[in-house]
């Protein structure tokens, strides 16, 4: 996908969930591989995973993952965790980037593929499903300091998504927007 890269945010700790999601497993992997599997099989330039809850367990668990990097600030929320990954990719060659959270894992490579199409510095595209709109989402470089100066708590790039004309992609055939916040919520659990 020429020069996009991707995102994986799987720092928190998964308090409503008892336990960091990114060692959960999903069937059979855990949820942090996943994510990481459904970037590598969409063909991006590079992928960057965020850590920061149990990061050390999950390096341990996880030994395969690309290159990580540990936000210390993440109990503040997800828009810290975007500003850190965002700022890892400033100085590569990546024109945008596709973010996906790691307790989503029905977000599908075809879906990262069909968002990913419309890359380019000046994009913003997100998976629609249906009325809803959802992960993965794109953020053309361009884009990034906004990004950064926006993102606070857990809302990551809502407010400035909000702010500003966003592409929708429908992906809802080939992916679920499913949210595992409560184990009750996982199939496989």
């Amino acid at each position: 996908m020429g020069n996009t890269a991707g995102l994986v945010l799987a720092a928190g700790a998964g308090s409503r969930y008892g336990m960091p999601k990114a060692l959960i497993p999903y069937p059979d992997k855990l949820l942090v591989e996943r994510a990481v599997d459904t970037l590598r099989e969409a063909a991006l330039s590079q992928i960057v995973v965020v850590l920061g809850a149990a990061a050390e367990r999950v390096l341990a668990a996880a030994p395969g993952l690309p290159t990580t990097v540990i936000n210390p600030d993440w109990p503040t929320g997800l828009g810290s965790s975007l500003r850190a990954g965002l700022r890892a990719l400033t100085g590569t060659p990546a024109g945008s980037v596709v973010v996906l959270l790691v307790d989503m894992p029905g977000v599908t490579p075809e879906a990262v593929r069909r968002v990913t199409a419309h890359a380019g510095a000046d994009a913003l595209v997100m998976g629609g499903y249906g009325k809803r709109r959802g992960h993965p989402v794109l953020l053309g470089r361009a884009h990034w300091p906004g990004v950064i100066a926006s993102a606070t708590g857990d809302s990551g790039a809502r407010s400035y998504l909000q702010s500003h004309s966003v592409r929708v992609v429908p992906v809802d055939d080939v992916a679920d927007d499913l949210d595992l916040d409560v184990p009750e919520l996982n199939p496989h659990a």
